[in-house]
């Protein structure tokens, strides 16, 4: 009797494992995905659950500057990033050489001006002290936001990423600083003002909407964006990945965190 049961659950056994209609429960694909401190970061784990329900297991890695992400991925430490712009990217790769490519629109973050000195652009002194960011999109962007202010004349031509050299007309006399961009809202005690990418802002404990005594109009170029090295952008994890960002509830997670100071982009 104890034989005939055995063979029997054996046969059963077979029966089940060679079955097509009976898969085995499979595994969630891990992937690390490199973001910068603060609404990055959340919002990434604001999209994990939604990437769950589509076999996506997202790992979140922060980076505290905007140098190292692109280089992780590129080596392959990450599968995908979600920090940067366009003009920063594209920058990036014709520096280095990188194999990176964009596949989604995540959030824009309109940089803004910041001062504990002065109430009002209008009240920022002639001569008065600026700290920018010293990487050259983020650097052009502020000098773009001055130009379209009237603080500033640049040369024609520059694109989106004009540098000091390229101020013909300076208003206010403005003695223009470059600092690392993490490290500029640190600055606020020494200079008149401080242009601070949002991310950072948020982080220094300053609100974009009511803080910023100027700020960037949020349909420039600027819109920030979700990067995977070129050899990966067609597989199907990509898709899951930009999909599980570009949802209502996102998008609805965004707008009431952080209330008009990251905007949706897609």
């Amino acid at each position: 009797m104890k034989r005939r049961h055995f063979v029997r659950l054996l046969a059963i056994g077979t029966l089940v494992a060679g079955s097509p209609n009976l898969t085995v429960a499979q595994q969630p694909q891990v992937i690390k995905v490199g973001v910068t401190p603060g609404p990055h970061a959340q919002i990434l784990e604001a999209v994990k659950p939604i990437a769950a329900k589509k076999g996506l297991d997202i790992h979140i890695v922060e980076f505290s500057d905007y140098v190292v992400p692109n280089a992780a991925l590129e080596s392959g430490e990450l599968q995908a990033n979600s920090f940067q712009h366009k003009p920063y990217l594209d920058n990036q790769k014709a520096d280095r050489g990188y194999k990176i490519e964009p596949v989604g629109y995540t959030v824009n973050f309109p940089i803004g001006i910041y001062s504990k000195k002065h109430k009002s652009w209008d009240a920022i002194p002639q001569g008065a002290t600026l700290s920018i960011p010293n990487d050259p999109t983020n650097g052009g962007r502020v000098l773009l936001l001055l130009r379209d202010k009237g603080a500033l004349k640049l040369r024609d031509g520059v694109g989106f990423k004009p540098t000091i050299v390229d101020i013909v007309e300076n208003t206010k006399k403005l003695k223009i600083v470059e600092i690392d961009a993490a490290q500029t809202p640190r600055t606020l005690d020494d200079v008149d003002a401080a242009a601070v990418n949002t991310n950072y802002a948020t982080q220094a404990g300053l609100d974009p909407v009511k803080d910023a005594i100027l700020r960037e109009d949020p349909k420039g170029p600027y819109a920030n964006l979700i990067a995977v090295r070129a050899a990966d952008k067609d597989k199907p994890w990509v898709n899951d990945l930009v999909d599980s960002y570009q949802t209502p509830e996102v998008r609805d997670f965004v707008l009431a965190k952080f209330k008009g100071a990251v905007l949706p982009a897609w």
